[in-house]
C-alpha cells in the first residue's frame, strides 16, 4: 500500500504522538508499505521535503488542555495538502488527532482516498468543542475507520462523535527499549538510585509535584535519591526555580536529548517516574520504561491504568498528592527487590504493545477502510 500519516506532530517536535507516528511508519515500512509523514515545518530553513516525510506551512506552539500542542499555518494549506495526495497516489491517508487544527482537519476535508483517524486525546467536554462539534462532526463523519489509543480515548472522543472506534494502543518497540542497553556510566554511582522522568516540561505532566516531592524523598532515603528530568518546555525555568535548597544538589534537568539516546537514559534510572496530574489517553513512557526493565512509579490516573496495574507491574500514587508520591519513591529507593520485581512484571506487559502485535490490527482497519470507501462509492453510484 501507499500510505500518508498525517500529523502536526513529528521530529523535531519530541511527544508520544510523534513517537507513535515514528514508530508506526517505520514498521509498515518494513512491512514493505510505502509510507510518507504529512507533517509541518518546526524550524526556520527546514526544507519541504525528506526521505518519507513532506512539510506543508509552519508549526506554531499554543496552549490546551493543560499542554501545549502544535498548530499548523501558512498560505493555501489546503492546496499544498490536495497537490501532495494526488502526487502520492496514496492508497490510505492515515490522520492523527483529525478534529485538531489545522493540518489534520484539512487532511480529511480534502482527501479523496480512504481515510482513517487515530484519536489520541482524553478529557471532558470543552467549550472549544463545544462551538466547533457541528463543523468537526462532518469532518469525522468522511472517515472510513476510527482508532482510538486506549479506552478512555474512546470515551472521550464518543462524547462529540458516535460511531465505531476500533480501541488499538499505542505500540513500542521493545527491541530498542530493552533491559540490556548501556546505561550512561557518568551517571551510575554506588549507593546513589536515579529517579527518572522523561517528558514535556508540561502542567499535566506533574513535574512540579515530583520537584515538591523530592526533599521528603532525600530525608527518608539519607540523601540516596537522584532526579534526573529529561524533557524540556518553555516552563523549564519556572520549574527550575521551584528545586529547594536542600534538593538542589540531587536534582538535574538534562533538556531535551537525542532521540537515539533515549534507550540508555531509561537504562540509567532505577527507578521511572510519571507523576501526571490527569488527561492523559496512555502514557508511552510507562510502556517505554517496562521494555527498558525499569521499575515504573505513576499516578493512578484511567489513562494510565490502560498500560498498568497497580501493584503488579507499578508502584501507583494519587494523582496530585505530594506526599504519597514522596513516601512511594522513597520506598522503591530503599527496596531493591521489590523494584526487581516490578521490572520482571512491567517487561512481561510491555510486550503486549509490541508494534509488530500493534501494526498487525491497524493493518486491518486500513484493508476495512478501504472496502468501506469502496462500498460507500458503489452505493452513490447506485443512487
Amino acid at each position: 500500500m501507499r500510505i500518508g500519516i498525517v500529523s502536526q506532530s513529528y521530529y523535531p517536535r519530541y511527544g508520544g504522538v510523534t513517537e507513535h507516528v515514528h514508530a508506526l511508519a517505520s514498521e509498515l515500512r518494513r512491512r514493505g508499505h510505502e509510507v510518507t509523514i504529512l507533517t509541518s515545518r518546526f524550524r526556520a530553513g527546514e526544507g519541504g521535503e525528506a526521505a518519507g516525510v513532506r512539510r506543508i506551512g509552519y508549526n506554531i506552539l499554543i496552549p490546551f488542555n493543560r499542554a501545549v500542542v502544535d498548530f499548523t499555518v501558512g498560505w493555501g494549506l489546503k492546496g499544498q495538502l490536495r497537490r501532495a495526495m494526488r502526487e502520492l497516489d496514496l492508497d490510505v491517508v492515515h490522520v492523527h488527532c483529525p478534529t485538531a487544527p489545522t493540518l489534520p482537519v484539512f487532511a480529511i476535508q480534502v482527501c479523496d482516498r480512504p481515510l482513517v483517524g487515530t484519536f489520541h486525546s482524553t478529557g471532558g467536554r470543552t467549550t472549544l468543542q463545544d462551538l466547533f462539534q457541528p463543523v468537526l462532526s462532518r469532518v469525522t463523519a468522511r472517515l472510513d475507520g476510527r482508532i482510538a489509543v486506549s479506552e478512555t480515548a474512546k470515551a472521550t472522543a464518543e462524547i462529540y462523535y458516535p460511531g465505531t472506534y476500533e480501541v488499538i494502543p499505542n505500540g513500542v518497540d521493545v527491541e530498542r527499549f530493552h533491559p540490556l542497553a548501556a546505561p550512561f556510566p557518568q551517571w551510575r554511582e554506588p549507593g546513589t538510585v536515579n529517579i527518572l522522568f522523561v517528558g514535556r516540561l508540561d502542567p499535566r505532566k506533574g513535574v512540579s509535584d515530583l520537584i515538591a516531592a523530592m526533599p521528603e524523598v532525600l530525608e527518608r532515603t539519607d540523601g540516596r535519591a537522584r532526579l534526573l528530568v529529561v524533557g524540556d518546555s518553555y516552563l523549564r525555568p519556572q520549574i527550575e526555580a521551584q528545586v529547594s535548597s536542600a534538593a538542589r544538589r540531587h536534582v538535574h534537568f538534562l533538556g531535551h536529548v537525542p532521540s537515539a539516546d533515549l534507550p540508555r537514559w531509561y537504562a540509567t534510572g532505577d527507578v521511572f517516574c510519571s507523576p501526571a496530574t490527569g488527561n492523559e489517553s496512555f502514557g508511552i513512557v510507562l510502556a517505554e520504561a517496562m521494555a527498558s526493565g525499569r521499575a515504573v512509579a505513576c499516578s493512578d490516573i484511567p489513562g494510565y491504568r490502560c498500560v498498568v496495574t497497580p501493584g503488579r507491574d507499578a508502584a501507583t500514587f494519587p494523582p496530585g498528592d505530594v506526599r504519597a508520591l514522596a513516601r512511594t519513591l522513597a520506598q522503591l529507593v530503599d527496596d531493591p527487590e521489590r523494584r526487581g520485581r516490578l521490572a520482571e512484571a512491567g517487561r512481561r506487559r510491555s510486550l503486549d504493545f509490541a508494534w509488530p502485535r500493534v501494526v498487525d490490527r491497524i493493518e486491518a482497519v486500513y484493508r476495512d477502510a478501504v472496502g468501506h470507501r469502496r462500498a460507500r462509492l458503489s452505493g452513490h453510484s447506485a443512487a
